[in-house]
């Protein structure tokens, strides 16, 4: 993470427990620190949730996406796209 999250040390935590799982459950990670130095994060069940989820390969991600994208509700020719992209010629001449 870029953004800098509330600091606090374990005494800090422990008393102000209710209000910090609360703060967690609105959205907002928090550090929790001993002698200065982060030990530990605080963060909803929500993100931990996403954090914790099996990732899935970029395969499995692709057939996915392919599966929820109905082509036929997309208005796109991939000849049309691509036509200007495509080489036509039949390539170089070998000599054997």
């Amino acid at each position: 993470m870029t953004e800098s999250l509330p600091q606090y040390s374990i005494a800090q935590a422990r008393d102000q427990l209710t209000q910090l799982v609360h703060t967690a459950e609105q959205g907002s990670s928090i550090e929790i620190t001993r002698r200065g130095k982060r030990v530990a994060v605080i963060v909803s069940a929500e993100e931990y949730d996403r954090l914790a989820s099996p990732k899935s390969d970029f395969w499995t991600s692709l057939v996915n996406f392919r599966e929820r994208l109905v082509e036929d509700s997309v208005d796109i020719d991939p000849d049309e796209v691509f036509k200007d992209v495509r080489d036509r010629s039949s390539g170089r001449e070998v000599n054997l």
